[in-house]
């Protein structure tokens, strides 16, 4: 997926159900969205499956890793990359319950050596011992499965999958958590609150953006380390007194503190929010002021990613950005997430039902979803017109009959030389055409030159205006007479 990707297509067509599946992925439960049984997909509850799945494909990878807490390692180096060298991590959520995380790749099938990430560093000792294999180093888990895998000449690489949210292998996925770009999802749908999140999650993103910083996760560790030390000291102390009292009770008080990178630090700021003049909160101002300061939000972070270096990464999902908005605030939007989009570790991901952002877009920022089975989402390719034409997009995307595409078929099929063979047996209507010294003269024309001349000529009005249904006929007549050229 490019930096930039807007999906189009009608109306529940599963546009947003792609935006919130990787809420759901990324955020796991904590972000908008909420996973629940009527998520299953109803034909694979009849036919007896009520797993759901998101799988999501990385292939801006880290070079280095550390998935054991112990020592670096590499993706390639542990078997957990595809053929074609991506990440692919599969999350699996039996009766849309607790996820299980899988990662799917070309991996070791051999029974001599497989499954190495899940087992325990006693177990991998075990098994350089029974198959006599040199290991320089056994004190790392990795360099211990590098040396079993090492021994084996025949691995048997073959697309696998690897649960990596179990026994020891838990910390092969917390580690890799660690890598995963944030990701934010701003929904079109309003909610009549205080904490109205269209408004305020602007703030959290930025709480969730500047706690992820080096420098302060860094503060963070330490705060936390002083305020560990602390919490043993007094332990320490409650079992002196205690062993004063009575020694059997217990020989030891171990404070259960958390590690600090689990500590939930933005819960501490999620009161953040936004007033406007006299305190009031901007959720009680009008949705397009509320869509206003997301636009001016979104431009802000443009300007700011631009300046700044060692940013996170991060993905910003917007669906429908266009609502309750004016054209001319739908352009500044689109080329404010244009412009974010082409920042540092930002990706940007839109849904839309407007063709004045479509209109906006490069070709190849554009993907189409629609209910095809066999390719239920592509990339928009060339169609009746040999040309990347937006106005056909719309037309596909959202039925959108507008005069300025009927004018661009009309052009390239006089361009062509075939108007006359496009004609030729056509029904015909009445017209009444104004000459240059004011008469009139009756005509019999088909119904595309019909609005043809309607369209260049809005100060003749002798004859019936065109309706939608006849704007949209003539423009798919010409769409079929182009494809068979």
């Amino acid at each position: 997926m490019d930096d930039l990707c807007v999906l189009i297509g009608r109306n529940d067509i599963g546009k947003s159900t792609f935006l919130e599946a990787l809420d759901i992925f990324f955020n796991e439960g904590k972000g908008c969205i909420k996973i629940d049984k009527e998520d299953i997909n109803k034909k694979c509850v009849e036919a007896g499956n009520e797993d759901i799945e998101i799988e999501v494909e990385f292939t801006d990878l880290p070079d280095k890793l550390i998935i054991d807490a112990t020592n670096e390692t590499s993706l390639r180096e542990e078997f957990l990359l595809t053929l074609e060298g991506t990440l692919k991590i599969l999350k699996r959520y039996p009766s849309a319950g607790k996820e299980k995380v899988f990662i799917k790749a070309h991996h070791p099938a051999n029974k001599e050596c497989r499954d190495l990430l899940l087992k325990k560093i006693s177990d991998l000792r075990k098994i350089l011992d029974d198959q006599k294999i040199e290991c320089p180093d056994r004190t790392k888990s990795a360099e211990i499965r590098k040396a079993i895998w090492g021994n084996q000449s025949i691995l048997q690489l073959e697309e696998s999958e690897i649960e990596i949210a179990k026994i020891d292998s838990k910390n092969v996925w917390e580690q890799l958590k660690g890598y995963m770009p944030l990701y934010t999802l701003f929904q079109s749908d309003r909610k009549n609150t205080d904490s109205d999140d269209e408004v305020q999650d602007p703030m959290r993103i930025a709480v969730k953006e500047i706690l992820s910083e080096t420098s302060i996760q860094r503060e963070l560790s330490n705060i936390a380390e002083i305020v560990k030390g602390r919490l043993e000291t007094v332990a320490e102390r409650t079992l002196a007194k205690l062993n004063e009292l009575n020694p059997d009770i217990a020989k030891s008080l171990d404070p259960n503190i958390p590690d600090p990178a689990n500590l939930k630090w933005a819960d501490v700021f999620k009161g953040v929010s936004i007033s406007g003049d006299d305190d009031i909160p901007i959720n009680k101002r009008g949705s397009g002021v509320k869509r206003l300061v997301l636009i001016s939000f979104f431009r802000a972070e443009a300007e700011r990613r631009q300046a700044e270096s060692n940013l996170p990464n991060i993905i910003y999902a917007i669906e429908e950005p266009e609502t309750s908005q004016h054209p001319d605030h739908q352009r500044g939007l689109t080329d404010a997430l244009i412009a974010l989009s082409k920042t540092r570790n930002t990706q940007v991901i839109l849904t839309t039902h407007s063709p004045e952002i479509v209109k906006r877009l490069k070709f190849e920022d554009i993907v189409l979803v629609t209910n095809n089975q066999t390719e239920k989402i592509s990339r928009v390719q060339r169609s009746e017109l040999p040309y990347p034409s937006l106005n056909e997009v719309n037309f596909a995307a959202f039925g959108e009959a507008t005069h300025e595409y009927h004018n661009e078929l009309y052009g390239y099929i006089e361009a062509e030389g075939r108007l006359s063979d496009y004609k030729n047996g056509r029904p015909l209507r009445k017209y009444m055409k104004i000459r240059k010294n004011g008469s009139t003269e009756h005509q019999e024309i088909p119904l595309t030159e019909y609005i043809r001349h309607q369209i260049h000529h809005p100060e003749n009005t002798h004859n019936a205006p065109f309706t939608p249904q006849e704007l949209c006929e003539s423009i798919q007549a010409m769409r079929l007479f182009i494809k068979g050229l």
